[in-house]
């Protein structure tokens, strides 16, 4: 018997719980029964990680973008259809909501085997224009039709998409993050100076992309009540994206340069956790945060929206 081809399929590898999850599954599939293939859009921090694994085969794309593009989708449709079609792929399976949606058309297209969708958050919320919101859960209940199986990380996501219609409940499966425990075990005695922070600091961490969805605003705003109190409190915001330079002025109208550090995107997550004292995250929806997760396994209080 051959080997089973797999496709997976994800927007974007930025540093970010989905794209995590996705390397750590393909990194621990047994290659012995499975050729694992990759399609993705061509930049992304996580990108080189993905290349480095072993047995691997990447399809990086131009055309795969997370914004509204008609004529792009469109293109990174055929593309991932003209994919499954070279590689007689068997099985695609799906992560992130732009890719959840042209990968599961394209497989369909393609008279794919068996299509699977991990749910990692749903691609409508309740802060979309009511058009959009519909628009997308219109979306979603076309796909989920043609879906074997919908795997959602979180108990909560599960209900939202039965009480939305998306998909008969046979279809779900609940199947939540995994983390490495060994990674968040030990303290970086350096990483606080390398930061610029001072040995006794009381350090408030968050590591986000900083997009709508994870408020960093709030994040500033918390910054800016907390230090009219207390005054020595440091805060560290991890991550990068599109609300950076709103961000940089929300911290010039508070005040803030002295308190609040941007470190932008970093690979040794475990070590800056070893140098806060209490996690914050200001998500206005989530799924399930694998930075929530690391922040716990480090034994550091978490405080979430």
């Amino acid at each position: 018997m051959g080997k089973i081809n797999i496709l997976y399929v994800i927007t974007k590898l930025e540093l970010g719980g989905a794209q995590k999850h996705l390397l750590s599954l393909i990194t621990n599939s047994d290659k012995s029964k499975y050729n694992i293939f990759l399609f993705t859009a061509q930049e992304g921090l996580l990108l080189n990680d993905a290349l480095a694994i072993s047995g691997l085969s990447i399809k990086t794309s131009s055309n795969l973008t997370r914004p509204i593009n008609f004529f792009k989708d469109l293109l990174a449709l055929l593309e991932i259809y003209n994919f499954i079609k070279k590689h007689n792929i068997d099985i695609v399976h799906t992560h992130s909501s732009k890719a959840g949606i042209i990968g599961r058309l394209a497989a369909k297209l393609a008279k794919t085997k068996i299509i699977i969708h991990t749910v990692h958050g749903w691609s409508f919320n309740d802060y979309q224009p009511f058009s959009l919101r519909i628009f997308f859960l219109c979306l979603e209940r076309f796909v989920a039709q043609f879906t074997n199986a919908l795997i959602v990380v979180s108990y909560s996501d599960r209900e939202k998409g039965l009480r939305n219609h998306i998909g008969k409940d046979n279809k779900y499966m609940l199947i939540r993050y995994g983390i490495n425990l060994n990674q968040f075990k030990a303290n970086d005695c350096q990483i606080k100076e390398e930061l610029g922070l001072n040995k006794d600091d009381l350090v408030v961490g968050m590591i986000s992309c900083l997009k709508p969805q994870k408020s960093p605003g709030d994040f500033i705003k918390l910054a800016y009540l907390v230090n009219k109190t207390i005054a020595d409190v440091k805060f560290i915001l991890i991550g990068d994206g599109i609300l950076r330079k709103g961000i940089e002025r929300l911290i010039l109208k508070f005040k803030l340069q002295k308190q609040v550090t941007l470190l932008g995107w970093r690979n040794d997550i475990p070590a800056v956790l070893s140098a806060i004292d209490i996690f914050v995250l200001t998500s206005l929806w989530e799924g399930l945060p694998i930075t929530a997760l690391e922040a716990i396994a480090s034994l550091k209080p978490v405080v979430a929206t």
